[in-house]
């Protein structure tokens, strides 16, 4: 059964136009050992000197594989056949798996996909930081593996991604919408989700009823190649505190049809606390430049953390697993090691949270970040906790972080930073560099960037801690704390 799985997507790699063997005869590589994991969750098998790249499998699998592209140092191959399953395999307990490339570790027992996750980083930061890792600690667990995510977003698609049925039929397929998730590779695909295990059951229920009334009405789906239709996306995201948002986003200004879907949502689901729409006709599906329209409700939610309140908007950035972040920010605290005297900056602050988080245990704290709406948020968010030792300044980091900046919030003895997956900009790390703080704690969802960065700091900081943190159980992507005391 799982070989008809593999050799389904081989074929889907010819039907798509995939170059296989179009300029040259590209291997069929017969009998691949699956020996490693690499750093984007791609198997790594090894054949005639070169690393050959195969998704969906786990090491220990031996299998034959169709090389699809070559380069220089390495090759990138997909599955046709499957002639021994690794002992290291579990059966994966999503029906879309293979296709949604959202858990793509789900065949991938837990404990293994931490000790890949562990040795990712251990990777990053010695071959590109050149760091010495001999005080880094085993990675934290998430607690919970299934429906950890407070924050989904689905597409509407007219360009329907077909079934292996449909596709062995041969028929002409009319009914091509879906509303789900992007098919990897294919910006233009959407695979329609019957039930993700990424989030609580109200986002499934919210997700397929709109799906069901958006056909019965005739409601077009986006069309993402002529940049039409009147449904594009629908962002669901949940609180611990049982507060659930909703937005959902128009291709189209198209008065009666919006008041319609709306009045469904908020008549169908009365559970939720904000419900918003945006119209985007832009090529790009950002939203963060556009207006969003508050339709019922509150335009905000609530997020509870050890004892502290945090607002969230449309707009603003909150880590996607809550449970997991209340730990992430423990770990950060602890390696900060803060006393009543220190001063404090949080660079990339989104709404506060770590700067609420830390902002008892020092003197003040100084956050920055460039979404203006975040640091409404933060802001908000230090007065709805009673929290009086903070300031907030939104900004571009590297235009932010000089000299008067400094004198006038006061000399930094603990910086913490947690930039998005590109890293720092180098100018925010000589700045960094010449604030001279004693402590710097750095928060990263990307280790290999963070190598890159800590290899900057290394001429007047030293590692002295890291702490890798798993948010996003089933997936490659780790979160990672490190802890780096000045020279």
């Amino acid at each position: 059964m799982e070989n008809s799985f593999y050799l389904f997507i081989y074929l889907h790699l010819l039907t798509r136009n995939v170059k296989v063997g179009r300029k040259r005869k590209l291997p069929l590589i017969e009998n691949l050992e699956i020996v490693d994991v690499a750093a984007e969750g791609k198997s790594i098998g090894r054949y005639n000197n070169m690393v050959v790249f195969v998704p969906w499998l786990v090491p220990g699998d031996v299998a034959d594989v169709q090389v699809i592209r070559k380069r220089k140092k390495y090759m990138e191959g997909s599955v046709v056949n499957i002639h021994k399953y690794s002992e290291n395999r579990s059966s994966p307990f999503c029906e879309h798996f293979g296709t949604c490339g959202g858990c793509k570790w789900q065949n991938l027992p837990y404990d293994l996909q931490l000790h890949y996750k562990q040795k990712q980083v251990v990777d990053n930061l010695t071959r590109i930081g050149k760091v010495n890792v001999d005080n880094i600690l085993p990675i934290k667990p998430s607690a919970n593996q299934k429906y950890y995510r407070n924050k989904l977003e689905y597409t509407f698609s007219a360009s329907r991604w077909l079934t292996t049925e449909e596709v062995a039929n041969g028929e002409t397929i009319t009914d091509r919408n879906a509303l789900g998730f992007h098919v990897p590779g294919m910006f233009d695909k959407v695979i329609d989700i019957n039930h993700c295990y990424l989030q609580e059951q109200f986002s499934d229920t919210l997700r397929n009823s709109v799906r069901k009334f958006a056909l019965d009405s005739g409601f077009s789906f986006y069309h993402k190649r002529e940049n039409r239709g009147l449904l594009r996306n629908l962002i669901v995201r949940n609180t611990n505190t049982g507060e659930r948002m909703v937005i959902v986003v128009f291709g189209e200004e198209s008065t009666i049809e919006i008041e319609s879907m709306m009045y469904f949502i908020h008549d169908s689901f009365p559970e939720i606390t904000s419900l918003m729409y945006v119209v985007n006709t832009k090529l790009n599906d950002s939203i963060g430049d556009l207006d969003i329209r508050l339709y019922e409700g509150q335009d905000h939610i609530i997020e509870q953390m050890d004892g502290l309140r945090f607002k969230i908007g449309p707009k603003s950035f909150f880590q996607t697993n809550s449970d997991q972040a209340l730990e992430l920010y423990k770990i950060t605290k602890e390696l900060a090691e803060l006393s009543k005297t220190h001063t404090v900056y949080d660079l990339y602050t989104g709404t506060g949270t770590i700067a609420n988080f830390v902002a008892s245990d020092c003197k003040k704290v100084i956050g920055v970040e460039y979404v203006k709406e975040a640091i409404d948020d933060a802001k908000e968010n230090s007065l709805y906790n009673n929290i009086e030792n903070t300031s907030f300044y939104a900004g571009d980091m590297k235009d932010v972080l000089n000299s008067e900046f400094f004198i006038k919030n006061g000399h930094p003895d603990v910086i913490i930073t947690d930039p998005p997956r590109a890293g720092m900009h180098k100018d925010v790390v000589d700045a960094i560099v010449n604030a001279a703080p004693d402590r710097i704690v750095y928060v990263s969802c990307n280790p290999a960037t963070q190598a890159r960065d800590l290899e900057m700091l290394s001429s007047k900081y030293l590692v002295k801690k890291v702490q890798p943190v798993d948010m996003f159980p089933h997936t490659h992507h780790v979160e990672n704390v490190v802890r780096l005391d000045k020279i």
